[in-house]
């Protein structure tokens, strides 16, 4: 004859084991999700790249005798010229709608007097405010101007730093 309690012990200890190995399973799986920076931060990236182009594009001459229009606006501090460009580059879409990217743009250059730097505030859509999240964007531009205070030295090509923040409202 069989002993019939036994076999519950079994039963019962099969029942467990099952829901033990089911519950194991379940908490490694949802565990396991593997979030790459690519994942969460797609959209500053697209954003960094639309800037980036837009001032590679300014400053893009037509030609190589010719210089580029980023270089206009900055050796004839022409903002508002700028301000249009740079806003009908990084806003324009397929849709009809416009897109809402601000910006704040300044330009940094080297002081020959005092071997010091300087940033030069040259003109935005809005004002930065803390609840933004932005990226820079930064280029080298050539102009010919007596920029940063070096009045005293004769007008030679000089190299600014043109340094973009871009947000999306």
């Amino acid at each position: 004859m069989v002993n019939g309690e036994g076999a519950q012990l079994y039963t019962i200890e099969g029942i467990a084991a099952g829901l033990l190995m089911i519950i194991t399973a379940y908490l490694v799986v949802s565990a396991t999700s593997v979030y790459t920076a690519g994942d969460t931060h797609i959209s500053d990236m697209q954003l960094e790249q639309l800037g980036s182009d837009a001032v590679r594009i300014m400053d893009t001459p037509e030609n190589k005798t010719s210089p580029s229009e980023l270089e206009i606006i900055i050796s004839s501090s022409d903002w508002a010229s700028f301000n249009t460009t740079f806003l009908n580059l990084v806003n324009s879409r397929t849709e009809s709608e416009k897109d809402h990217i601000q910006y704040s743009a300044s330009y940094t250059c080297r002081n020959l007097v005092d071997n010091s730097t300087m940033s030069y505030f040259m003109t935005s859509s809005r004002n930065l405010t803390a609840g933004e999240h932005a990226v820079r964007v930064t280029k080298w531009v050539i102009v010919n101007k007596n920029v940063c205070g070096n009045n005293f030295f004769p007008l030679q090509d000089r190299a600014v730093l043109v340094e973009v923040l871009m947000w999306r409202d």
